[in-house]
């Protein structure tokens, strides 16, 4: 069966983006692939992390992707930092890996800035470690976002390069998997920028935490325009809020756009944003009610991340044991 690994970083709180964007689509993935979902602490550690509030983060995130659907009878899930082969892999690859390449990664060029001389090593090295991730368990899919499409093939240029180096077909070239309704959720404060958890207003953001009358308010003061919805999606093109909130409702109803439209088209927002509410609530309680008993037992979220890391231990000793005999490595 073919192999999906993905990784989500414990920062900030999850949000509506993430939902719809990843974990919901993570959990239709159980039925068809092999799958690993990993908490990627390390990746976390490329901006400065408050130790304790790191680690409640990485329970949180867990505790979100259980409550979400994703059954660790079927998935493993488990976090990075307990599988140490990720970053003995990331090493070798690093001594093989052009700057050239590196140079060419726009999200380091993004979140850099004009500190570029002040910017750890890794987060400049964060794509190697990335493939890395994916490598170390030869998955041959990556579920991918927009912003993440350059990096994975980074990670099918780093394979086809080691496997060429060597003479080997040992590591496949894992295809994106990209798939569903409203991928890239917008904030709700600017239609022309991501949803984000480092966005510094939570009016920005619904978070999988929030209860129905926050949900509610935050709806209620999501920037619009006057105009009522139009009945046609060519009518959304230049009006990106309107888009934002038509395309979330479509996601969480799991209808089109355009089915959207012709169900609200000519009604005002006062009364789109009031079903949209109802649908988000629909979705999201249960959701949190289960995070938080989750949350109430952190021995079992713990329990279920030691057995996730076993099992990707397990898989990534392989791995690691056939490049080290591949590169000369001596063993013990």
């Amino acid at each position: 069966m073919n192999r999906i690994l993905s990784g989500i970083q414990p920062t900030h709180k999850m949000h509506l983006g993430n939902y719809l964007g990843a974990v919901r689509n993570w959990v239709a993935l159980q039925d068809s692939f092999q799958t690993l979902y990993c908490v990627v602490d390390l990746h976390a550690l490329t901006q400065p992390q408050e130790p304790e509030a790191l680690r409640a983060q990485t329970r949180e995130l867990a505790a979100v992707l259980l409550a979400s659907g994703i059954d660790p009878a079927r998935s493993i899930v488990f976090v990075q930092s307990q599988v140490t082969a990720h970053s003995e892999l990331a090493w070798l690859f690093a001594c093989m890996t052009p700057l050239g390449w590196l140079n060419r990664m726009t999200q380091f060029k993004d979140k850099a800035g004009k500190n570029r001389d002040k910017a750890g090593l890794g987060l400049y090295a964060y794509p190697v470690l990335m493939a890395a991730d994916i490598l170390i368990y030869r998955a041959t899919h990556v579920p991918v976002g927009e912003d993440q499409k350059q990096h994975l093939e980074l990670t099918r240029e780093i394979a086809g390069s080691f496997n060429h180096r060597y003479g080997v077909e040992f590591f496949p070239l894992p295809e994106p998997q990209i798939m569903g309704t409203a991928t890239r959720v917008m904030s709700l404060r600017d239609g022309t920028s991501k949803m984000s958890k480092s966005d510094s207003s939570d009016y920005s953001r619904i978070n999988m935490t929030d209860d129905a009358d926050a949900i509610a308010l935050k709806f209620r003061k999501a920037r619009t325009d006057p105009e009522p919805l139009p009945t046609e999606t060519a009518g959304l093109a230049e009006r990106p809020e309107a888009n934002n909130l038509v395309n979330i409702y479509a996601a969480l109803t799991h209808k089109t756009p355009q089915d959207v439209l012709g169900e609200f088209g000519g009604t005002p927002f006062s009364t789109f944003k009031g079903a949209l509410t109802d649908v988000a609530v629909a979705t999201l309680a249960p959701i949190a009610g289960e995070m938080n008993r989750l949350l109430g037992d952190p021995g079992y979220v713990d329990g279920v991340l030691r057995d996730g890391g076993e099992k990707a231990r397990a898989l990534a000793a392989e791995t690691l044991a056939g490049v080290q005999d591949i590169v000369g490595l001596l063993k013990p």
